[in-house]
């Protein structure tokens, strides 16, 4: 089963308005077809197809449209992106330092294209894959094309029918029936800039089968300061009792778009860890969805989000409950400063035949300037009798009883503020059991807190 899709009506717009913002973006695709092989498989040419078609037919989301209300994407239409290039001699390995997991087996693309120079694979299980998309649609077609395309759907979204469309390179891994990855890999995608505005399409595609575990960690960074856009879609799917721990993180340079769309399917039994954690980008849109399809399916989808300045960040979470007896939970933390701003929009959908369905979803946030704002919108949809479900959203400035407290202890008020945002985010912090990544989210707070190492004393 896929994903319910919910179409939106969108308001008509001139035909000059709507075919002018389209029309570099098709100029590219017609560039970037001419030059793809004779001889790609059929069913990857007609994905393709449909893909930047259904693009030309519907155009970018306006705020207009329910789902994109507070989130405007003209800045990223009105900007003259171009495909970026592979700019390996970009990037020396004392630059890749910050962002290596050595703990890790490591894929790493440089402007969206895989750089096997900087790459180190992990040891794997018999028949176990890892590595870029490009070559596994070569040596792996059967099992890329039983999947490729099937989960995130370009139907009503257009940053994923040009993700489609522009396919070309990203991460494969096939974890075979009951094999264990002990080691985790790290998915590393670096931007580089190159003095104009570029945008980068990353697809990845993570397939675990029956009673297999892994973890996985996807990573998206800039080494400047330039303008770009990232457009990756991840699709995974989880087997009949497969357990996956994924992560994501972001942090982009300051200047950067990232439009981003992560789907899970999962079959009964199977339980998914996913944790989305965002600090960097100008403008930031997270796409997360997940379809619960085989009983007794466990999903946990978290985030925690800290932005400053005029940084604006959205996330948008769907969890379809298709089939009885499944788990899932959310929760979504931010702290916003400055005039940032962010959106959370959460939607748990329980089909008539899901019985006995549990999920809980909750959205917090903590609001550091009278000048950010959050707008929060947790949502049931339930269409069974049998369930537990529940929702909520709090949005708030510091506890001035708890800060008069600490005070009142002879804390100095920096301090005793720095010491109530870490105390808001150690839930999040603390929910990451991959340690390299919860030691980075730990100092990447203490080196925004005004008093950060007498915190780092006190925990």
């Amino acid at each position: 089963m896929r994903q319910s899709r919910h179409r939106q009506a969108a308001v008509a717009l001139p035909d000059f308005v709507s075919a002018a913002e389209k029309s570099s973006w098709l100029e590219d695709y017609a560039s970037f077809s001419a030059r793809l092989p004779a001889n790609e498989p059929s069913a990857l040419a007609q994905l393709r197809h449909s893909a930047i078609g259904r693009f030309e037919a519907i155009g970018f989301p306006r705020t207009s449209w329910e789902q994109w209300r507070f989130t405007d994407v003209a800045p990223i239409t009105r900007t003259a992106f171009r495909r970026s290039e592979s700019r390996e001699s970009d990037i020396s390995p004392m630059q890749m330092v910050p962002f290596s997991y050595v703990e890790c087996g490591e894929l790493v693309f440089i402007n969206g294209h895989y750089c096997p120079t900087y790459s180190s694979l992990c040891e794997l299980p018999e028949e176990a894959v890892l590595g870029n998309l490009a070559d596994g649609l070569r040596t792996h077609p059967e099992k890329v094309q039983a999947h490729l395309g099937r989960y995130a759907s370009f139907e009503e979204n257009a940053f994923v029918a040009l993700n489609t469309a522009f396919l070309g390179d990203g991460a494969f891994v096939y974890i075979p029936r009951n094999a264990v990855v002990e080691e985790p890999i790290h998915l590393l995608y670096l931007s580089t800039g190159s003095g104009e505005p570029t945008v980068s399409y990353p697809r990845n595609l993570i397939i675990t089968d029956e009673g297999s575990e892994v973890t996985i960690v996807e990573s998206y960074a800039g080494t400047g300061h330039d303008t770009y856009l990232t457009c990756p879609v991840t699709e995974i799917v989880a087997g009949e009792g497969a357990v996956v721990e994924h992560y994501k993180l972001q942090h982009e340079s300051s200047a950067a778009y990232h439009v981003a769309t992560q789907q899970l399917y999962m079959a009964g039994g199977s339980t998914v860890t996913s944790q989305s954690i965002s600090f960097g980008g100008g403008f930031v849109r997270n796409d997360i969805g997940a379809v619960l399809n085989g009983e007794g399916a466990d999903c946990t989808l978290n985030g925690f989000y800290l932005i400053k300045g005029r940084q604006f960040l959205d996330n948008h979470l769907t969890v379809e409950h298709a089939r009885p007896g499944c788990k899932s939970r959310q929760l979504y933390k931010g702290i916003l400063e400055d005039r940032s701003r962010a959106v959370f929009n959460g939607r748990i959908h329980v089909h008539p035949d899901a019985q006995q369905t549990d999920a809980e979803q909750t959205n917090r946030n903590l609001l550091l300037s009278e000048k950010a704002m959050v707008n929060s919108n947790p949502q049931l949809e339930i269409f069974a009798d049998d369930v537990k479900c529940t929702h909520g959203s709090a949005t708030g400035q510091l506890d001035e009883d708890a800060l008069f407290y600490l005070r009142s202890r002879g804390i100095a008020e920096e301090a005793a503020r720095s010491l109530l945002i870490y105390a808001f985010a150690s839930e999040s912090i603390e929910r990451v059991e991959f340690r390299p990544v919860r030691k980075d989210l730990k100092e990447l707070l203490l080196s925004r807190l005004p008093q950060g190492e007498i915190v780092r004393q006190a925990v």
